[in-house]
């Protein structure tokens, strides 16, 4: 399996690009958005990609990031989308766009893109929906900042001062802090995200970053 190639772009078309890796010639197929980001004829680049493999072809996919990968293996999972559809939903919404209207039922985004009729884009809704905070979880873990206990100084002890305690950080702190990039991204106010995440998490303590998006979705969904 090819899993990420690295060289100099030969030549670039309307959907695919040619890159030159150490003498062999990679043809990729690229989404438009990420063939805007991509550099010029004869510069270098590095895509992580996806070989597909069908009884009369091999085709390589390309993707900027490994989450937009992951994504366009999820979208491909669903019946009637295949790689080329996956690729124009990918450019059109790009990742971040995917996981939002994914979680939160927005169907008619995934419409927008070309070839995606509404019976493709609302079984795409229903059935990455339980799978999509697992992928949203990859995104914010790149995103999230971890947070830090600040050291106590010990050089100097003053006995008339009061002890300093620093409370220590909750097992998932890390996870709550991606879980709250995560629903941010969605557009969620960090107000109404961080109580979301924060009652979530009191109530389950060991909770890993997708079971914190997941539950913290449900918790912000409309009542009624």
């Amino acid at each position: 399996m090819i899993g990420r190639i690295a060289g100099r772009i030969d030549y670039r078309a309307s959907d695919h690009v040619l890159i030159d890796a150490r003498g062999v010639g990679y043809l990729v197929y690229c989404s438009d958005r990420t063939l805007q980001a991509l550099p010029q004829a004869g510069e270098h680049v590095a895509l992580y990609t996806d070989l597909i493999v069908r009884e009369d072809l091999l085709q390589l996919y390309g993707f900027t990031t490994l989450v937009e990968k992951e994504w366009h293996r999820l979208l491909m999972s669903v019946q009637g989308v295949g790689a080329k559809a996956a690729l124009a939903i990918m450019g059109t919404l790009g990742p971040d766009a995917v996981g939002r209207a994914i979680a939160l039922g927005d169907w008619n985004s995934v419409k927008a893109a070309k070839g995606i009729g509404p019976k493709t884009a609302q079984r795409v809704v229903n059935e990455l929906k339980d799978k999509a905070p697992e992928v949203m979880a990859m995104g914010a873990s790149r995103a999230a900042t971890t947070t830090t206990v600040p050291d106590v100084l010990h050089d100097e002890v003053i006995e008339t001062a009061a002890p300093v305690s620093v409370a220590a950080p909750p097992e998932n702190a890390g996870a709550q802090a991606e879980a709250l990039s995560a629903l941010t991204n969605l557009g969620y106010a960090p107000g109404e995200a961080a109580a979301a995440v924060a009652q979530v998490s009191g109530e389950m303590p060991e909770a890993g970053t997708s079971d914190l998006i997941r539950l913290a979705l449900k918790s912000l969904a409309p009542k009624g």
